[in-house]
């Protein structure tokens, strides 16, 4: 799609400023090039380039530094849920920084103490997936023995 919208960006330029034989010879090539309906392209060829969209929806109050301090608060928390580590995030925060295990600033404090449990869910789905990862067999599967050949397992 980059090369399609670099090619509008610099045929566009071109067609603009162009007399109408000109236009039609231009509009040719780039209806073949780029596969789109005539009338598709005239408009995208007459649209003026503006700036480069933004991300839609509220800006990202969460950074990297708060991030980090919730995955040592769920390592403290025995890697609990965040429903429940909503709760006991203020208290966690308290001991850990009481005992030297955390220095957070006022303002990463805050904004720990007013995440919800989804948000705290959905900074750490990646960190879930890399501590409890199921491609590997789990250590308790390896230590379970094969009834031997032959041998009802219910009677074993």
């Amino acid at each position: 799609m980059a090369t399609r919208r670099e090619l509008t960006e610099a045929v566009g330029e071109r067609y603009r400023c162009s007399e109408r034989g000109e236009k039609r010879e231009i509009l040719d090539e780039f209806v073949q090039v780029t596969e789109y309906h005539r009338k598709h392209a005239i408009r995208v060829l007459c649209r003026e380039p503006g700036p480069s969209r933004t991300k839609a929806g509220p800006q990202r109050c969460y950074d990297d530094e708060v991030r980090a301090a919730l995955v040592t608060l769920w390592e403290a928390g025995d890697r609990m849920c965040g429903k429940r580590l909503k709760t006991l995030i203020s208290t966690l925060i308290d001991s850990l920084t009481r005992h030297g295990h955390m220095t957070l600033s006022k303002d990463v404090r805050l904004r720990l103490n007013q995440i919800s449990a989804t948000t705290i869910d959905r900074l750490l789905r990646d960190v879930r997936e890399q501590a409890f990862d199921r491609s590997r067999p789990s250590r308790w599967r390896s230590r379970q023995c094969d009834p031997p050949c032959g041998a009802d397992p219910d009677l074993l």
